[in-house]
């Protein structure tokens, strides 16, 4: 199979293939693994809801979530780009540079490095081996599959998921004998952790959202809008909502004394199912964090910065894999911890971008596609109204509504009970801000 040659440019019509169906696996894939089980535990475990809470929680988070990724990824097969490069129609072409040198930094050092380090330990419990090289063991592979680039990426997440769904449906049957989901002793989260449950969710489901049609914009240009929305949004939907679950029934039994996270897990499992269940999580590690250093390559390539012309696509994905490798071996330590911290964060950004982006769309109207990919292309092309938006959204809902270890904004400091607005109201902030601003001027030309 020949390694990729395209970055950010436009795919030719001619080159492209595929069927939107291939869009399911792709996107249930790489969330049927630890990363998503962790949300599910963390809302029990620390947001303190109850398991009937927290699925409330979850469930609403993933589907909102889903719901954005599958509108977002039916742009694909319209203009064949990726999804930071559709991103220079709500931001301009330079102010584009943003939102994505700000998702290459987050998809391939954060997620890339969170995803490994979750498939890190799951081979050092299934092995023995320490966690340092578990860890460079898996991020090779998943290097070199992100290398070679769009084909290989799509058929390894398709092998790899009826692997991974057998597998977590018999792990999940196991859990849920053994679990106490009635109990509401210690549950007292209330509004606030269900909040923080939910933001969690939606943040990690809309972490997806700025790679939305990096894996669609292959597909033939006539492909059925409402089956790529279907498939996108399905495959990220099911996936993360079942697995979180799973984690959430997981939660309500005790974990034993200094187990790893995925040893706390599979504890609750007989040991066959366990050693089954650590492949699987390392599979489905391999799963996201190959999407993860992929995409970051392509967002990187969207700033169109003059680089060496051996620095392609290819290149870029060894480079910012190994960076994303330094940052998971220092998260080693306190991987738990880690994780939290950054999957409560992530969203803060994705909120008011995913806001401007979808006003964006429902603002450009029937604008003829001719003139919206000269837009994408045109290096003068400007539209300051949505980096105004994106950064006011965000400088507007974090300090006031943050509600994190390191720093609780005004209104939770006041207000414990509120939890975490900062997703929502980055959102709407962004979304409201950036209509108003495009009704009161031109776009430049």
């Amino acid at each position: 199979m020949a390694v990729e040659a395209h970055g950010a440019e436009p795919v030719p019509r001619e080159q492209r293939h595929g069927n939107p169906r291939q869009l399911l696996w792709t996107w249930a894939s790489p969330q049927v693994g630890f990363a998503t089980l962790y949300i599910g535990v963390l809302s029990v475990v620390a947001f303190k809801l109850s398991f009937w809470q927290a699925v409330a929680a979850l469930v609403l988070g993933a589907g909102l979530g889903s719901l954005a990724h599958g509108v977002l990824s039916a742009d694909g097969p319209r203009f064949g780009v990726p999804q930071m490069v559709l991103g220079r129609l709500s931001f301009g072409y330079r102010g584009n540079a943003v939102p994505s040198g700000v998702n290459a930094a987050v998809a391939g050092i954060g997620w890339f490095a969170v995803n490994s380090v979750g498939g890190a330990f799951a081979l050092n419990s299934l092995t023995g081996l320490p966690p340092l090289p578990s860890l460079l063991i898996l991020v090779v592979l998943e290097i070199v599959i992100g290398y070679v680039g769009h084909d290989l990426v799509h058929r390894f997440e398709r092998y790899a998921f009826p692997v991974l769904a057998v597998i977590f449906l018999l792990a999940g049957i196991w859990i849920f004998k053994g679990a106490n989901l009635g109990s509401s002793s210690g549950h007292d989260g209330g509004l606030g952790g269900f909040l923080l449950a939910f933001s969690a969710c939606f943040g990690f489901t809309a972490g997806w959202n700025p790679c939305a049609s990096d894996y669609s914009r292959y597909l033939p240009a006539d492909t059925p809008v409402r089956r790529t929305r279907l498939y996108s949004g399905l495959g990220l939907f099911v996936s993360i909502a079942v697995v979180s679950v799973i984690g959430a029934a997981s939660g309500t039994v005790l974990a034993p004394a200094g187990a790893t996270p995925t040893g706390a897990f599979t504890a609750q499992l007989p040991g066959w199912l366990a050693n089954l269940t650590l492949v699987a999580i390392i599979l489905g590690a391999m799963a996201a964090s190959t999407l993860n250093v992929y995409s970051s390559a392509v967002s990187i390539s969207s700033l169109s910065l003059r680089l060496p012309r051996w620095m392609g696509r290819a290149t870029l994905v060894a480079l910012v894999g190994a960076v994303g490798t330094v940052a998971g071996w220092l998260s080693l330590a306190d991987a738990g911890a880690a994780f939290e911290h950054f999957l409560l964060v992530i969203a803060y950004w994705i909120a008011p971008w995913l806001g401007v982006v979808l006003a964006e769309q429902w603002l450009r109207g029937s604008t003829p596609d001719s003139e919206l990919m000269r837009r994408m292309q045109d290096t003068s092309y400007r539209e300051r109204a949505g980096l105004i938006a994106l950064l006011v959204g965000f400088a507007v809902s974090v300090p006031l509504f943050s509600n994190q270890t390191v720093y609780v904004g005004w209104v939770p400091a006041t207000w414990p009970a509120v939890g975490d607005l900062t997703c929502l109201v980055g959102f709407v902030v962004g979304a409201v801000l950036y209509a108003a601003l495009r009704r009161r001027e031109v776009p430049q030309p």
